[in-house]
């Protein structure tokens, strides 16, 4: 097979969406053929990957920054790259520039696409315009790319309602995402290494947030919860990794508070060891977020043995017990921090909780990856098949 990965961020942008992309095309890359990333450029970075990312220009977006607005036409080089390219299959992981030019490779070459749901776009929306209507508007466009692709994926059973929700009335497949960590054989050292790191005493409550920095992701609840655990006397160091287009006020936000002498934001850490290490030395990880849909961050803290608190209900729940391999909060700040106070009272039940989310969380994305190719096989297979039957019935 020959695969092109479509999507509008790629590292050095480095979220959620941008590592399914990475993986998806790596393993293919290894075990399953050929496979390339075409994605917006990033001016000034060099990529390093084992296959091919094709770059199209792009702008910067002021109200998201490190993202980029991919511009693919007129392209002319980048038009005769990839009609050299006899793809068998292309997918897309965002249905605006990236996912509009998958599409359109795949129609100019009768070949089918995948497109996958990953992401809450109405909050997107309506963070950006500030307006229901126009949010509505910009919903009822992605469903409209949706509806012309050959096949619909989207991460688990919650985010299918949340398409439906949308207005998507198609079939829609699950397929999980997985995780690049494997799970620990150096947790000790790994944990001495990140107290000497930031400072931290072996015994010192460490909680970490990995993710964007966005108020989508309900940052805004956590540094409240921040602040109630303060109050209550509760000794923590609370660790921030990510940026986004909100880093700046979230700073000003613990400021405020007088939480600064007990966070640290560790900015984007593109040190993939470094962040299993920060994992592995955390007590929880703290994931309020309503907007993400099947969050891979929760599931890397699993490896490690670190169980997570996230809201009930929560897309992201899906899969998630509480006081099994989660903590799970109502959406309020206290609450919150009363989950976080009571988990990290009981040292014996924080362990077993970690433990058994490493055992039920844990899925490595060559597993994940060498089922998708299945599933790419039979689609092309079914395409290839309707291509004769519409041969023969012509003539």
């Amino acid at each position: 097979m020959i695969i092109g990965q479509f999507n509008d961020s790629f590292p050095p942008i480095m979220d959620g969406v941008a590592n399914v992309t990475r993986n998806y095309a790596y393993w293919l890359h290894q075990k399953h053929g050929t496979c390339y990333v075409v994605t917006p450029a990033f001016p000034g970075y060099q990529d390093q990957e084992t296959f091919e990312v094709i770059r199209y220009f792009s702008l910067p977006l002021l109200m998201r920054r490190p993202y980029r607005l991919g511009v693919p036409y007129p392209d002319y080089n980048l038009s005769k790259k990839l009609r050299a390219i006899p793809f068998s299959l292309v997918h897309a992981h965002s249905p605006f520039s990236s996912g509009r030019l998958a599409l359109r490779v795949a129609r100019a070459r009768g070949i089918p696409i995948v497109a996958t749901f990953h992401s809450k776009f109405y909050d997107d929306f309506r963070t950006v315009v500030r307006s229901d209507k126009l949010a509505q508007i910009g919903v009822k466009h992605v469903v409209e790319f949706f509806n012309a692709v050959d096949a619909v994926w989207t991460v688990n059973e919650t985010t299918v309602e949340t398409l439906r929700e949308y207005g998507y009335r198609g079939k829609v497949e699950v397929v999980n995402n997985g995780i690049d960590f494997i799970p620990l054989n150096d947790r000790e050292p790994r944990r001495q290494e990140i107290n000497e790191r930031l400072h931290l005493s072996p015994h010192e409550n460490m909680l970490l947030f990995v993710g964007q920095h966005i108020w989508q992701k309900n940052v805004k609840l956590l540094i409240k919860a921040l602040k109630y655990l303060q109050d209550w006397g509760f000794s923590f160091k609370m660790v921030f990794v990510g940026t986004g287009y909100a880093k700046e006020a979230m700073q000003e936000q613990v400021k405020n508070l007088g939480l600064a002498q007990q966070t640290i934001f560790m900015g984007n850490l593109q040190d993939r060891e470094l962040l299993r290490s920060l994992y592995a030395r955390a007590d929880l990880f703290l994931f309020p977020s309503l907007y993400d849909t099947a969050a891979i961050v929760v599931r890397e803290a699993a490896a490690a043995q670190c169980p997570a608190v996230v809201i009930e209900k929560a897309n992201c729940a899906e899969g998630l017990i509480d006081g099994v391999n989660s903590f799970q909060s109502a959406n309020d700040p206290e609450s919150f921090a009363n989950t976080i106070k009571e988990a990290l009272s009981d040292r014996r039940r924080l362990q077993q909780v970690g433990e058994e989310a490493q055992r039920t969380l844990y899925r490595h994305w060559e597993q994940v990856v060498d089922e998708a190719a299945l599933k790419y096989q039979e689609l092309i297979d079914r395409f290839q098949q309707k291509k004769k039957v519409f041969r023969v019935s012509s003539y």
